[in-house]
C-alpha cells in the first residue's frame, strides 16, 4: 500500500468506526487492525470506551494489539483513570492480550478491588498475566482480599486468577478458608480444591464447601 492509499484510508476507517451500524464499525476496525498506523490508536482506546456491541469490542482490542506496544501501552494505562467503568474494563483487558510488562505498575490496587464487578475481572485476569517474577505471592494476598464478592461469573474469575497463580496463592487462600462469613470461606474452600484439582467444577467445590460446613455445624461433626 502506498503511502497515499494509507493516508486516504485512515480517516474513511475512523469514520466508520462512528457509524450507527456495528457491521460497518466491525469492518473499519478489521481494516484498521490488518493495517496498523499510530494516528489510529487514540480513535481505538477512545471508541473501546463506549462502544456497545462485544465482538466490535473485541475487534478493537484486537487492532490496538496489531499496534507496537510502546503507542499503546501509555494511552491504555492512562484509560485505567477514566471515571467510565467499560473504559477502565476494555483497557485492562487490552493490556491483557498486549502482555507487556510496562503495563504492570499501572494495576493498582484500586483496579483490583473496583466496585464494578467487571472493571475488577478484568484487573484480576490482567494482573495474573502481567505479575512480575517474584511479586506473585502479593498479588495473591490481594487477590484473596476479595473472596466472596459478586455473583457466580465474579467468583469463578477470582478463582481462575488464584489457581493461575499456583502455590503461591495457596497461603492466602487457605487463611479466608477460617473467615466467619461464610460466602468467604466458601469460596475460599472451592478455590482451594480447584487449587488441588484444576480439572473439578465450580460448581461441585461450592457445593463440597457448603456441605463440608454443614457436617462441622453439627453434633459430632469435625
Amino acid at each position: 500500500m502506498t503511502t497515499r492509499d494509507q493516508d486516504g484510508q485512515v480517516p474513511g476507517a475512523l469514520r466508520g468506526l462512528e457509524d450507527a451500524r456495528a457491521s460497518v464499525r466491525l469492518r473499519a476496525a478489521l481494516s484498521i487492525g490488518s493495517n496498523p498506523d499510530e494516528r489510529c490508536v487514540e480513535k481505538l482506546v477512545e471508541r473501546c470506551a463506549v462502544e456497545p456491541d462485544f465482538s466490535v469490542r473485541e475487534t478493537l482490542t484486537w487492532a490496538l494489539t496489531r499496534h507496537p506496544a510502546s503507542h499503546t501501552v501509555p494511552r491504555l494505562t492512562d484509560e485505567l483513570r477514566s471515571e467510565r467503568a467499560q473504559a477502565r474494563s476494555q483497557a485492562l483487558h487490552t493490556l491483557s492480550k498486549i502482555g507487556d510488562g510496562r503495563a504492570w505498575p499501572a494495576i493498582t490496587a484500586a483496579l483490583l478491588s473496583d466496585a464494578d464487578d467487571e472493571v475488577a475481572r478484568s484487573a484480576w485476569r490482567a494482573a495474573v498475566v502481567l505479575v512480575p517474577e517474584g511479586e506473585e505471592t502479593e498479588l495473591a494476598a490481594a487477590l484473596a482480599r476479595q473472596l466472596g464478592r459478586g455473583g457466580r461469573e465474579t467468583r469463578l474469575s477470582l478463582s481462575r486468577a488464584l489457581v493461575a497463580l499456583g502455590e503461591t496463592s495457596s497461603s492466602a487462600v487457605r487463611a479466608a478458608m477460617t473467615e466467619p462469613d461464610p460466602r468467604v470461606s466458601h469460596h475460599a474452600m472451592a478455590t482451594e480444591r480447584l487449587l488441588r484439582d484444576p480439572e473439578a467444577g465450580f460448581e461441585d467445590a461450592i457445593e463440597e464447601a457448603e456441605r463440608v460446613t454443614a457436617l462441622q455445624g453439627r453434633p459430632g461433626g469435625e
